[in-house]
């Protein structure tokens, strides 16, 4: 699927939500970009950091209309290197040269891909998603999310997998 890229943050990159990810990414012929695998420094005001890996890493993610954010629920809070990327969008909001960029975020549709312990994604975890989405003039397009508390298991997440994979599909068209 051409318009859409995954980014992917997690401590560990073959992990459960990796997992899950990767199922879903291999299902559409998604690229998965690993966050970690970045440098990134945390937003700054004054914009010291502008040398990092942020701002091309932006400018691809912004030729595709579907973004979907994966990562496990860490303390009912995305992990520290979306949490990273997110903060850093803002620099596309601040940043003169940046601000007609940072708008083409409007009308993007925005996803989530999540493990944690739980059956139901915990509503801050989501409701943080949802208001970024909103402030950003951004759709949300949904959610997939299992419970991973006794690990990754295919033959458990797979039909997940798959109707999340379809479901984009379908948004897509």
């Amino acid at each position: 699927m051409s318009g859409a890229i995954a980014l992917f943050a997690s401590s560990r990159r073959h992990g459960n939500t990796g997992q899950f990810m990767d199922r879903i990414a291999g299902e559409l012929g998604l690229e998965v970009v690993d966050l970690g695998g970045t440098r990134m420094s945390a937003y700054d005001y004054e914009h010291r950091n502008r040398g990092d890996d942020f701002e091309p890493l932006m400018q691809r993610v912004l030729e595709f209309d579907h973004l979907l954010f994966a990562t496990p629920v860490y303390w009912y809070a995305v992990a520290p290197a979306m949490k990273v990327f997110l903060d850093r969008i803002s620099d596309f909001l601040d940043i003169p040269e940046l601000l007609d960029d940072g708008r083409r975020l409007r009308g993007k549709r925005g996803y989530v891909v999540s493990t944690s312990y739980y059956d139901q994604v915990p509503a801050p975890f989501l409701g943080a998603f949802l208001d970024t989405f909103d402030y950003l003039g951004m759709r949300f397009g949904g959610i997939a999310h299992v419970n991973c508390k006794d690990g990754y298991h295919p033959d458990a997440h797979e039909a997940a997998a798959v109707m999340f994979a379809r479901q984009l599909i379908q948004q897509v068209r």
